[in-house]
């Protein structure tokens, strides 16, 4: 009896906002807006939902590494943890701005100067500028509707052949829910510069998450790492190395994620399938094309 007494209990407040920030936290690219709109009806609590977005979006939109065009209309700013000077505040190191971001409703509401301290120093700049430079060289070509971004991440006041670490970001999404799809891809590459051994050692990590929903709920959320490193050089060269690492190893996953949506029907779906179903009878994949001829064949007939 208690614990059916137990059950019936109502939630608490606190019990709800984690529900609720759950949520939010797991909508699919471009759609917290969707979720929030409808969570506000289902909670019926315009405090408790307050509560559990002003800690979801700026989560979601650092998570999801959200391009945000910056209000004086010189640029984009990507929110990422990267560029992160505090909770509403993130650095845009190619114009040199602080932009102020609203996260709930994803804009940005204005813009500052970097101070000296929030900037890298001349040597690390250098060689910052120049990879910006070729990457954005490279989503330009790669990926059409993509932002990208170099952060100077440990080290920024490094002078000479000191070592310190730059952090590529891309970010790139198509979102088209008229046509009940939405997706992002974001990668992060870490580059480790080292002066006294004269080497560029690089990590990456690659998100890709889609979301098709024309009667049905259909989601990819795949990721990717890797690692390499080239000779460290003058800034132009070691950009150029950088940019071309990054650009094989995205290609590479690129057409490894072709491959396999090629052979889904093949293999994926087939392995979805009971071995041996309810019917005790197994499905004929071999004549999969057969069948599907006659039933065409067989509709066409009867409506004649």
């Amino acid at each position: 009896m208690d614990r059916l007494e137990a059950e019936d209990e109502e939630l608490s407040d606190e019990q709800k906002i984690a529900m609720a920030k759950w949520f939010l936290l797991n909508s699919p690219p471009g759609e917290i807006q969707y979720v929030a709109k409808d969570l506000q009806g289902v909670l019926s609590d315009e405090v408790i939902y307050e509560a559990a977005a002003r800690e979801a979006f700026p989560l979601y939109n650092k998570e999801q590494m959200l391009s945000i065009e910056m209000s004086d209309g010189s640029g984009q700013v990507l929110v990422s943890q990267y560029g992160e000077i505090d909770i509403d505040h993130f650095i845009d190191l190619r114009t040199a701005q602080v932009a102020t971001v609203d996260h709930i409703k994803q804009v940005c509401t204005g813009v500052r100067p970097a101070s000296d301290i929030e900037l890298p120093s001349a040597y690390v700049e250098e060689y910052r500028g120049a990879i910006d430079v070729e990457v954005m060289r490279y989503i330009d070509e790669a990926f059409p509707r993509g932002h990208c971004s170099v952060y100077a991440t440990n080290g920024k006041d490094s002078e000479d052949s000191q070592s310190f670490e730059l952090t590529i970001t891309i970010s790139s999404a198509k979102l088209s829910p008229k046509n009940f799809c939405n997706g992002r891809w974001r990668s992060v590459w870490k580059a480790q510069l080292h002066g006294d051994l004269q080497t560029v050692e690089l990590k990456g990590h690659i998100k890709v998450s889609a979301h098709y929903f024309e009667e049905g709920n259909v989601q990819l959320d795949t990721g990717y790492e890797c690692k390499d490193a080239s000779i460290l050089q003058g800034p132009s060269e070691t950009a150029l190395a950088v940019a071309t690492i990054i650009q094989h190893h995205e290609s590479e996953y690129l057409a490894c994620l072709e491959d396999c949506y090629s052979k889904l029907s093949d293999n994926t779906f087939k392995e979805l399938r009971r071995k041996l179903p309810v019917t005790r009878t197994l499905f004929p994949w071999g004549s999969a094309h057969q069948l599907s001829m006659n039933r065409e064949i067989t509709r066409e007939m009867s409506t004649k």
